[in-house]
Protein backbone atom coordinates (compact mmCIF):
# COMPACT_ATOMS: atom_id res chain seq x y z
CA UNK A 1 0.00 0.00 0.00
CA UNK A 2 1.52 3.32 -1.06
CA UNK A 3 1.51 6.30 1.27
CA UNK A 4 -0.63 9.00 -0.29
CA UNK A 5 -0.36 12.76 -0.37
CA UNK A 6 -1.77 14.44 2.69
CA UNK A 7 -3.80 16.79 0.52
CA UNK A 8 -7.45 15.94 -0.25
CA UNK A 9 -8.44 14.72 -3.64
CA UNK A 10 -9.48 17.12 -6.33
CA UNK A 11 -13.16 17.50 -7.09
CA UNK A 12 -12.84 15.28 -10.14
CA UNK A 13 -11.06 12.56 -8.20
CA UNK A 14 -13.31 12.84 -5.16
CA UNK A 15 -16.74 13.13 -6.65
CA UNK A 16 -16.19 11.92 -10.18
CA UNK A 17 -15.26 13.75 -13.34
CA UNK A 18 -18.85 14.71 -14.05
CA UNK A 19 -19.64 16.06 -10.58
CA UNK A 20 -20.50 19.68 -10.12
CA UNK A 21 -19.76 21.61 -6.95
CA UNK A 22 -22.50 24.11 -6.04
CA UNK A 23 -21.48 27.75 -6.10
CA UNK A 24 -21.61 29.83 -2.93
CA UNK A 25 -20.76 26.97 -0.61
CA UNK A 26 -20.49 27.63 3.12
CA UNK A 27 -17.11 27.58 4.86
CA UNK A 28 -18.20 24.34 6.52
CA UNK A 29 -18.82 22.78 3.12
CA UNK A 30 -15.53 24.04 1.75
CA UNK A 31 -13.43 22.98 4.75
CA UNK A 32 -14.77 19.42 4.96
CA UNK A 33 -15.29 18.98 1.16
CA UNK A 34 -18.90 17.98 1.79
CA UNK A 35 -20.21 18.73 -1.71
CA UNK A 36 -17.11 17.26 -3.33
CA UNK A 37 -17.84 13.97 -1.59
CA UNK A 38 -21.49 14.14 -2.57
CA UNK A 39 -22.74 14.45 0.98
CA UNK A 40 -24.67 17.05 2.97
CA UNK A 41 -24.45 18.62 6.40
CA UNK A 42 -27.60 16.75 7.47
CA UNK A 43 -26.07 13.41 6.45
CA UNK A 44 -22.84 14.18 8.27
CA UNK A 45 -24.66 15.11 11.48
CA UNK A 46 -26.84 12.01 11.27
CA UNK A 47 -23.77 9.85 10.65
CA UNK A 48 -21.90 11.39 13.58
CA UNK A 49 -24.77 10.77 15.98
CA UNK A 50 -25.14 7.18 14.76
CA UNK A 51 -21.42 6.48 15.24
CA UNK A 52 -21.55 7.85 18.77
CA UNK A 53 -24.55 5.69 19.64
CA UNK A 54 -22.76 2.63 18.27
CA UNK A 55 -19.58 3.14 20.30
CA UNK A 56 -20.80 4.93 23.45
CA UNK A 57 -20.48 1.61 25.30
CA UNK A 58 -16.74 2.30 25.59
CA UNK A 59 -17.52 4.80 28.36
CA UNK A 60 -18.69 1.84 30.42
CA UNK A 61 -16.37 -0.93 29.32
CA UNK A 62 -13.02 0.83 29.49
CA UNK A 63 -13.40 1.76 33.19
CA UNK A 64 -14.55 -1.80 33.84
CA UNK A 65 -11.40 -3.29 32.29
CA UNK A 66 -9.08 -0.79 34.00
CA UNK A 67 -10.67 -1.34 37.41
CA UNK A 68 -7.99 -3.76 38.65
CA UNK A 69 -5.14 -3.16 41.09
CA UNK A 70 -1.59 -2.30 40.08
CA UNK A 71 1.61 -3.70 41.61
CA UNK A 72 1.30 -1.26 44.50
CA UNK A 73 -2.27 -2.34 45.23
CA UNK A 74 -3.78 0.94 43.98
CA UNK A 75 -6.91 1.25 41.83
CA UNK A 76 -8.19 4.00 39.55
CA UNK A 77 -11.38 5.83 40.51
CA UNK A 78 -14.42 5.02 38.36
CA UNK A 79 -15.50 8.64 37.88
CA UNK A 80 -11.96 9.64 36.93
CA UNK A 81 -11.78 6.73 34.46
CA UNK A 82 -15.07 7.70 32.83
CA UNK A 83 -13.86 11.30 32.50
CA UNK A 84 -10.51 10.18 31.05
CA UNK A 85 -12.22 7.82 28.59
CA UNK A 86 -14.66 10.50 27.40
CA UNK A 87 -11.98 13.19 27.14
CA UNK A 88 -9.50 11.08 25.19
CA UNK A 89 -12.21 9.86 22.80
CA UNK A 90 -13.48 13.41 22.27
CA UNK A 91 -10.02 14.89 21.71
CA UNK A 92 -8.75 12.26 19.25
CA UNK A 93 -12.04 12.04 17.33
CA UNK A 94 -12.21 15.84 16.97
CA UNK A 95 -8.58 15.76 15.81
CA UNK A 96 -9.47 13.14 13.20
CA UNK A 97 -12.41 15.25 12.06
CA UNK A 98 -10.68 18.61 11.80
CA UNK A 99 -7.25 17.41 10.60
CA UNK A 100 -7.85 13.99 9.01
CA UNK A 101 -11.19 15.14 7.54
CA UNK A 102 -12.48 11.56 7.31
CA UNK A 103 -15.47 9.91 9.06
CA UNK A 104 -13.43 7.92 11.58
CA UNK A 105 -14.01 7.99 15.35
CA UNK A 106 -11.48 6.94 17.99
CA UNK A 107 -11.77 5.71 21.57
CA UNK A 108 -9.93 3.48 24.02
CA UNK A 109 -8.95 0.21 22.35
CA UNK A 110 -10.23 -2.71 24.39
CA UNK A 111 -7.27 -4.86 23.34
CA UNK A 112 -4.81 -2.23 24.60
CA UNK A 113 -6.78 -1.78 27.83
CA UNK A 114 -6.78 -5.54 28.28
CA UNK A 115 -2.99 -5.67 28.02
CA UNK A 116 -2.60 -2.77 30.46
CA UNK A 117 -4.92 -4.35 33.01
CA UNK A 118 -3.77 -7.97 32.82
CA UNK A 119 -0.08 -7.76 31.91
CA UNK A 120 1.27 -4.28 32.64
CA UNK A 121 -0.40 -3.00 35.83
CA UNK A 122 0.38 -6.15 37.86
CA UNK A 123 4.10 -5.47 37.26
CA UNK A 124 4.18 -1.69 37.87
CA UNK A 125 2.10 1.29 38.99
CA UNK A 126 -0.76 2.74 36.94
CA UNK A 127 1.19 5.94 36.12
CA UNK A 128 4.04 3.77 34.83
CA UNK A 129 1.55 1.67 32.83
CA UNK A 130 0.21 4.85 31.21
CA UNK A 131 3.82 5.77 30.47
CA UNK A 132 4.06 2.53 28.50
CA UNK A 133 0.98 3.69 26.59
CA UNK A 134 2.64 6.96 25.65
CA UNK A 135 5.75 5.09 24.52
CA UNK A 136 3.82 2.73 22.26
CA UNK A 137 1.96 5.70 20.74
CA UNK A 138 5.24 7.44 19.96
CA UNK A 139 6.59 4.22 18.41
CA UNK A 140 3.58 3.93 16.10
CA UNK A 141 3.86 7.58 15.07
CA UNK A 142 7.51 7.02 14.18
CA UNK A 143 6.58 3.92 12.21
CA UNK A 144 4.05 5.96 10.21
CA UNK A 145 6.44 8.86 9.56
CA UNK A 146 9.24 6.56 8.41
CA UNK A 147 6.96 4.31 6.35
CA UNK A 148 7.94 1.24 8.43
CA UNK A 149 4.37 0.63 9.54
CA UNK A 150 3.41 -0.49 6.06
CA UNK A 151 6.53 -2.66 5.73
CA UNK A 152 5.78 -4.44 9.00
CA UNK A 153 2.15 -4.92 8.04
CA UNK A 154 3.26 -6.59 4.83
CA UNK A 155 5.92 -8.73 6.54
CA UNK A 156 3.55 -10.50 8.96
CA UNK A 157 1.49 -13.26 7.29
CA UNK A 158 -2.16 -12.36 6.83
CA UNK A 159 -3.30 -15.47 8.71
CA UNK A 160 -1.34 -14.40 11.81
CA UNK A 161 -2.90 -10.94 11.63
CA UNK A 162 -6.35 -12.54 11.73
CA UNK A 163 -5.18 -14.87 14.50
CA UNK A 164 -4.03 -11.97 16.67
CA UNK A 165 -7.41 -10.27 16.28
CA UNK A 166 -9.24 -13.52 17.09
CA UNK A 167 -7.01 -14.26 20.08
CA UNK A 168 -7.57 -10.79 21.50
CA UNK A 169 -11.30 -11.34 20.94
CA UNK A 170 -11.29 -14.50 23.06
CA UNK A 171 -9.14 -12.74 25.64
CA UNK A 172 -11.59 -9.81 25.88
CA UNK A 173 -14.54 -12.23 26.08
CA UNK A 174 -12.88 -14.10 28.95
CA UNK A 175 -12.35 -10.80 30.79
CA UNK A 176 -16.06 -10.09 30.38
CA UNK A 177 -17.10 -13.53 31.65
CA UNK A 178 -14.85 -13.18 34.69
CA UNK A 179 -15.94 -9.60 35.44
CA UNK A 180 -19.58 -10.72 35.32
CA UNK A 181 -19.00 -13.60 37.73
CA UNK A 182 -20.07 -16.10 35.06
CA UNK A 183 -16.63 -17.76 35.13
CA UNK A 184 -14.72 -18.36 38.37
CA UNK A 185 -11.60 -20.17 39.47
CA UNK A 186 -12.72 -23.61 40.57
CA UNK A 187 -11.64 -25.53 43.65
CA UNK A 188 -10.58 -28.60 41.68
CA UNK A 189 -10.53 -27.11 38.17
CA UNK A 190 -8.75 -24.06 36.69
CA UNK A 191 -12.13 -22.45 35.88
CA UNK A 192 -15.76 -23.26 36.55
CA UNK A 193 -19.28 -21.92 36.03
CA UNK A 194 -19.92 -19.44 38.81
CA UNK A 195 -18.19 -19.70 42.19
CA UNK A 196 -19.47 -23.22 42.93
CA UNK A 197 -20.19 -24.75 39.54
CA UNK A 198 -23.51 -22.95 39.13
CA UNK A 199 -24.65 -19.39 38.52
CA UNK A 200 -25.21 -17.52 41.77
CA UNK A 201 -27.26 -14.35 42.16
CA UNK A 202 -29.48 -12.10 40.09
CA UNK A 203 -26.63 -9.92 38.72
CA UNK A 204 -25.07 -12.85 36.85
CA UNK A 205 -28.47 -13.83 35.46
CA UNK A 206 -28.96 -10.25 34.31
CA UNK A 207 -25.57 -10.44 32.57
CA UNK A 208 -26.70 -13.53 30.66
CA UNK A 209 -30.02 -11.92 29.73
CA UNK A 210 -28.29 -8.74 28.52
CA UNK A 211 -25.83 -10.79 26.48
CA UNK A 212 -28.63 -12.70 24.75
CA UNK A 213 -30.58 -9.50 24.13
CA UNK A 214 -27.61 -7.85 22.40
CA UNK A 215 -27.02 -10.92 20.22
CA UNK A 216 -30.70 -10.96 19.27
CA UNK A 217 -30.65 -7.26 18.36
CA UNK A 218 -27.53 -7.78 16.26
CA UNK A 219 -29.14 -10.72 14.49
CA UNK A 220 -31.99 -8.40 13.57
CA UNK A 221 -29.52 -5.82 12.25
CA UNK A 222 -30.58 -3.17 14.77
CA UNK A 223 -28.13 -0.21 14.79
CA UNK A 224 -26.57 0.50 18.18
CA UNK A 225 -27.46 -2.98 19.46
CA UNK A 226 -24.73 -2.96 22.12
CA UNK A 227 -25.78 0.39 23.56
CA UNK A 228 -29.47 -0.54 23.48
CA UNK A 229 -28.72 -3.80 25.30
CA UNK A 230 -26.68 -2.02 27.96
CA UNK A 231 -29.32 0.65 28.52
CA UNK A 232 -32.07 -1.97 28.69
CA UNK A 233 -30.10 -4.12 31.14
CA UNK A 234 -29.37 -1.08 33.30
CA UNK A 235 -33.06 -0.11 33.45
CA UNK A 236 -33.97 -3.63 34.57
CA UNK A 237 -31.16 -3.55 37.15
CA UNK A 238 -32.32 -0.21 38.56
CA UNK A 239 -35.93 -1.45 38.83
CA UNK A 240 -34.95 -4.75 40.50
CA UNK A 241 -32.63 -2.95 42.89
CA UNK A 242 -35.23 -0.32 43.81
CA UNK A 243 -37.84 -3.04 44.38
CA UNK A 244 -35.51 -4.80 46.79
CA UNK A 245 -35.39 -7.97 44.69
CA UNK A 246 -31.58 -7.93 44.63
CA UNK A 247 -29.38 -7.56 47.68
CA UNK A 248 -27.19 -4.45 47.07
CA UNK A 249 -24.18 -6.45 48.27
CA UNK A 250 -24.52 -8.82 45.30
CA UNK A 251 -23.52 -6.15 42.78
CA UNK A 252 -19.78 -6.42 42.05
CA UNK A 253 -19.46 -2.73 41.13
CA UNK A 254 -22.00 -1.32 43.59
CA UNK A 255 -25.78 -1.00 43.49
CA UNK A 256 -27.18 0.70 40.34
CA UNK A 257 -28.35 3.89 42.01
CA UNK A 258 -28.01 7.58 41.23
CA UNK A 259 -26.37 9.37 44.13
CA UNK A 260 -27.11 13.07 43.89
CA UNK A 261 -27.35 14.93 40.59
CA UNK A 262 -27.01 13.29 37.18
CA UNK A 263 -24.73 16.16 36.11
CA UNK A 264 -21.34 16.95 37.64
CA UNK A 265 -18.01 18.51 36.78
CA UNK A 266 -15.44 16.19 35.13
CA UNK A 267 -12.83 14.50 37.30
CA UNK A 268 -9.46 15.08 35.63
CA UNK A 269 -7.45 13.62 38.51
CA UNK A 270 -5.84 11.03 36.20
CA UNK A 271 -4.72 13.57 33.61
CA UNK A 272 -0.94 13.84 33.37
CA UNK A 273 -0.31 11.01 35.84
CA UNK A 274 2.39 9.46 33.67
CA UNK A 275 5.75 8.11 34.78
CA UNK A 276 8.76 6.90 32.79
CA UNK A 277 11.41 4.78 34.46
CA UNK A 278 11.53 3.53 38.01
CA UNK A 279 10.48 0.07 36.87
CA UNK A 280 12.66 -1.60 39.48
CA UNK A 281 12.87 -5.36 39.03
CA UNK A 282 10.77 -5.38 35.86
CA UNK A 283 13.88 -5.07 33.70
CA UNK A 284 14.61 -3.46 30.34
CA UNK A 285 13.67 -6.54 28.30
CA UNK A 286 10.28 -6.86 29.98
CA UNK A 287 9.62 -3.17 29.37
CA UNK A 288 10.56 -3.64 25.72
CA UNK A 289 8.22 -6.63 25.42
CA UNK A 290 5.40 -4.64 27.04
CA UNK A 291 5.79 -1.79 24.55
CA UNK A 292 6.01 -4.31 21.71
CA UNK A 293 2.85 -6.06 22.92
CA UNK A 294 0.97 -2.76 23.14
CA UNK A 295 2.10 -1.88 19.61
CA UNK A 296 0.80 -5.24 18.41
CA UNK A 297 -2.49 -4.80 20.29
CA UNK A 298 -3.14 -1.41 18.71
CA UNK A 299 -1.37 -1.97 15.41
CA UNK A 300 -3.09 -4.48 13.19
CA UNK A 301 -6.73 -3.46 13.23
CA UNK A 302 -6.15 0.25 12.68
CA UNK A 303 -4.99 0.21 9.05
CA UNK A 304 -7.56 -2.41 8.07
CA UNK A 305 -10.31 -0.42 9.81
CA UNK A 306 -9.26 2.87 8.24
CA UNK A 307 -9.12 1.39 4.75
CA UNK A 308 -12.31 -0.65 5.27
CA UNK A 309 -14.37 2.30 6.47
CA UNK A 310 -12.78 4.55 3.84
CA UNK A 311 -13.76 2.09 1.12
CA UNK A 312 -17.31 1.92 2.47
CA UNK A 313 -17.43 5.72 2.36
CA UNK A 314 -16.20 5.57 -1.26
CA UNK A 315 -13.06 7.51 -0.38
CA UNK A 316 -10.59 4.73 -1.25
CA UNK A 317 -9.75 3.46 -4.70
CA UNK A 318 -9.40 -0.17 -5.80
CA UNK A 319 -5.90 -0.35 -4.31
CA UNK A 320 -7.13 0.87 -0.92
CA UNK A 321 -5.62 4.33 -1.35
CA UNK A 322 -7.53 7.22 0.14
CA UNK A 323 -6.97 10.95 0.71
CA UNK A 324 -5.34 11.80 4.02
CA UNK A 325 -4.34 8.19 4.77
CA UNK A 326 -1.03 9.24 6.31
CA UNK A 327 -2.79 11.78 8.50
CA UNK A 328 -5.34 9.21 9.65
CA UNK A 329 -2.64 6.66 10.50
CA UNK A 330 -0.58 9.28 12.33
CA UNK A 331 -3.58 10.46 14.38
CA UNK A 332 -4.37 6.84 15.22
CA UNK A 333 -0.81 6.43 16.52
CA UNK A 334 -1.01 9.71 18.42
CA UNK A 335 -4.10 8.29 20.10
CA UNK A 336 -1.85 5.96 22.09
CA UNK A 337 0.08 8.88 23.58
CA UNK A 338 -3.04 11.00 24.13
CA UNK A 339 -4.79 8.14 25.92
CA UNK A 340 -1.77 7.55 28.14
CA UNK A 341 -1.55 11.21 29.18
CA UNK A 342 -5.31 11.33 29.82
CA UNK A 343 -5.17 8.11 31.89
CA UNK A 344 -7.59 6.31 29.59
CA UNK A 345 -5.40 3.77 27.72
CA UNK A 346 -4.47 4.00 24.04
CA UNK A 347 -7.02 5.35 21.57
CA UNK A 348 -7.60 3.70 18.22
CA UNK A 349 -9.99 3.92 15.29
CA UNK A 350 -13.24 2.05 15.95
CA UNK A 351 -14.85 -0.15 13.33
CA UNK A 352 -18.20 1.21 14.57
CA UNK A 353 -17.36 4.24 12.44
CA UNK A 354 -18.85 2.19 9.62
CA UNK A 355 -22.33 2.66 11.14
CA UNK A 356 -22.08 6.40 10.56
CA UNK A 357 -20.84 5.82 7.03
CA UNK A 358 -23.89 3.61 6.52
CA UNK A 359 -26.03 6.64 7.41
CA UNK A 360 -24.32 8.72 4.72
CA UNK A 361 -21.24 10.17 6.46
CA UNK A 362 -18.41 10.92 4.06
CA UNK A 363 -16.34 13.68 5.70
CA UNK A 364 -14.64 14.73 8.92
CA UNK A 365 -17.72 16.72 9.96
CA UNK A 366 -19.24 13.42 11.05
CA UNK A 367 -16.26 12.81 13.35
CA UNK A 368 -16.59 16.32 14.77
CA UNK A 369 -20.19 15.58 15.72
CA UNK A 370 -19.19 12.28 17.34
CA UNK A 371 -16.37 14.01 19.22
CA UNK A 372 -18.70 16.70 20.53
CA UNK A 373 -21.06 14.05 21.92
CA UNK A 374 -18.15 12.41 23.75
CA UNK A 375 -17.19 15.84 25.10
CA UNK A 376 -20.73 16.36 26.39
CA UNK A 377 -20.47 13.05 28.28
CA UNK A 378 -17.76 14.59 30.46
CA UNK A 379 -20.53 16.24 32.46
CA UNK A 380 -22.72 13.12 32.88
CA UNK A 381 -20.33 10.73 34.63
CA UNK A 382 -22.74 10.11 37.57
CA UNK A 383 -25.36 8.90 35.10
CA UNK A 384 -22.85 6.64 33.36
CA UNK A 385 -21.69 5.21 36.69
CA UNK A 386 -25.15 3.72 37.32
CA UNK A 387 -24.50 0.91 34.83
CA UNK A 388 -23.71 -2.32 36.75
CA UNK A 389 -20.43 -4.03 35.91
CA UNK A 390 -22.33 -7.25 35.16
CA UNK A 391 -24.40 -5.49 32.48
CA UNK A 392 -21.41 -3.73 30.91
CA UNK A 393 -19.46 -7.01 30.87
CA UNK A 394 -21.98 -8.47 28.42
CA UNK A 395 -20.70 -6.07 25.78
CA UNK A 396 -17.16 -7.40 26.23
CA UNK A 397 -18.33 -10.88 25.29
CA UNK A 398 -20.17 -9.47 22.28
CA UNK A 399 -17.05 -7.62 21.12
CA UNK A 400 -15.08 -10.85 21.51
CA UNK A 401 -17.59 -12.69 19.33
CA UNK A 402 -17.33 -10.00 16.66
CA UNK A 403 -13.53 -10.24 16.63
CA UNK A 404 -13.72 -14.03 16.28
CA UNK A 405 -15.47 -13.58 12.93
CA UNK A 406 -12.02 -13.24 11.37
CA UNK A 407 -11.92 -17.05 11.48
CA UNK A 408 -13.71 -17.06 8.14
CA UNK A 409 -10.56 -15.72 6.47
CA UNK A 410 -8.34 -18.60 7.66
CA UNK A 411 -7.60 -21.64 5.49
CA UNK A 412 -8.13 -24.32 8.14
CA UNK A 413 -7.30 -27.10 5.67
CA UNK A 414 -3.69 -25.86 5.43
CA UNK A 415 -1.81 -27.05 8.54
CA UNK A 416 0.99 -24.58 7.94
CA UNK A 417 -1.62 -21.88 8.48
CA UNK A 418 -4.05 -23.55 10.86
CA UNK A 419 -1.54 -24.61 13.54
CA UNK A 420 0.05 -21.15 14.12
CA UNK A 421 -3.41 -19.58 14.08
CA UNK A 422 -4.74 -22.13 16.56
CA UNK A 423 -1.82 -21.65 18.96
CA UNK A 424 -2.09 -17.86 18.77
CA UNK A 425 -5.83 -17.87 19.44
CA UNK A 426 -5.96 -20.36 22.32
CA UNK A 427 -2.78 -19.40 24.18
CA UNK A 428 -3.81 -15.75 24.61
CA UNK A 429 -6.85 -16.44 26.84
CA UNK A 430 -5.45 -19.62 28.42
CA UNK A 431 -2.28 -17.84 29.60
CA UNK A 432 -3.95 -14.45 30.07
CA UNK A 433 -1.15 -13.03 27.92
CA UNK A 434 -1.40 -11.54 24.43
CA UNK A 435 2.39 -11.60 24.13
CA UNK A 436 2.54 -15.35 24.75
CA UNK A 437 -0.09 -15.99 22.09
CA UNK A 438 1.68 -13.91 19.45
CA UNK A 439 5.02 -15.52 20.36
CA UNK A 440 3.62 -19.05 20.01
CA UNK A 441 2.09 -18.21 16.65
CA UNK A 442 5.25 -16.64 15.23
CA UNK A 443 7.60 -19.38 16.41
CA UNK A 444 5.34 -22.20 15.20
CA UNK A 445 4.86 -20.49 11.82
CA UNK A 446 8.61 -20.25 11.26
CA UNK A 447 9.22 -23.80 12.53
CA UNK A 448 6.63 -25.26 10.14
CA UNK A 449 8.02 -23.29 7.20
CA UNK A 450 11.47 -24.71 7.97
CA UNK A 451 10.03 -28.24 8.19
CA UNK A 452 8.42 -27.75 4.78
CA UNK A 453 11.71 -26.59 3.25
CA UNK A 454 10.32 -23.08 2.69
CA UNK A 455 12.72 -21.11 4.88
CA UNK A 456 13.23 -18.56 2.12
CA UNK A 457 9.57 -17.53 2.40
CA UNK A 458 9.92 -16.46 6.03
CA UNK A 459 11.48 -13.04 5.61
CA UNK A 460 14.00 -11.13 7.72
CA UNK A 461 11.41 -9.48 9.95
CA UNK A 462 9.80 -12.79 10.93
CA UNK A 463 13.25 -14.27 11.63
CA UNK A 464 13.95 -11.34 13.93
CA UNK A 465 10.61 -11.76 15.71
CA UNK A 466 11.26 -15.46 16.18
CA UNK A 467 14.62 -14.76 17.82
CA UNK A 468 13.06 -12.18 20.16
CA UNK A 469 10.22 -14.49 21.16
CA UNK A 470 12.55 -17.44 21.62
CA UNK A 471 14.53 -15.37 24.12
CA UNK A 472 11.22 -14.31 25.70
CA UNK A 473 10.25 -17.96 26.34
CA UNK A 474 13.74 -19.23 27.18
CA UNK A 475 15.05 -16.36 29.31
CA UNK A 476 13.90 -17.73 32.67
CA UNK A 477 15.19 -21.31 32.10
CA UNK A 478 18.51 -19.95 30.82
CA UNK A 479 18.88 -17.65 33.84
CA UNK A 480 18.07 -20.54 36.19
CA UNK A 481 20.60 -22.81 34.44
CA UNK A 482 23.26 -20.10 34.72
CA UNK A 483 22.37 -19.41 38.36
CA UNK A 484 21.22 -15.85 37.66
CA UNK A 485 18.43 -14.58 39.91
Amino acid sequence: MTQQSLEPKTVAEDAGAGSRVPAGRSWLDRYFHISQRESSIAREVRGGVTTFMAMAYILLLNPLILSGKDAAGDTLGQKALITATAFAAAFTTLLMGFVGKVPLALAAGLSVSGVLSSQVAPQMTWPQAMGMCVMYGVVIMLLVVTGLREMIMNAIPLALKHAITMGIGLFVALIGLVKAGFVHQGKSTPVTLGPTGELAGWPVLLFAATLLAIFMLQARGIPGAILIGIVGGTVVAVVLNAAGVIDPEQWASGAPELHGSAVSMPDFSLFGKVEFGGWGEVGAMTVGMIVFTLVLAGFFDAMATIIGVGTEAKLADAQGRMPGLSKALFIDGAGGAVGGVAGASGQTVFVESATGVGEGARTGLSSVVTGLFFAACLFFTPLTAIVPGEVAAAALVVIGAMMMMNARHVDWADRATAIPVFLTVVIMPFTYSITAGVAAGVISYVAIKIAQGKAREIGAFMWGLTLIFFVYFALNPIESWMGVH
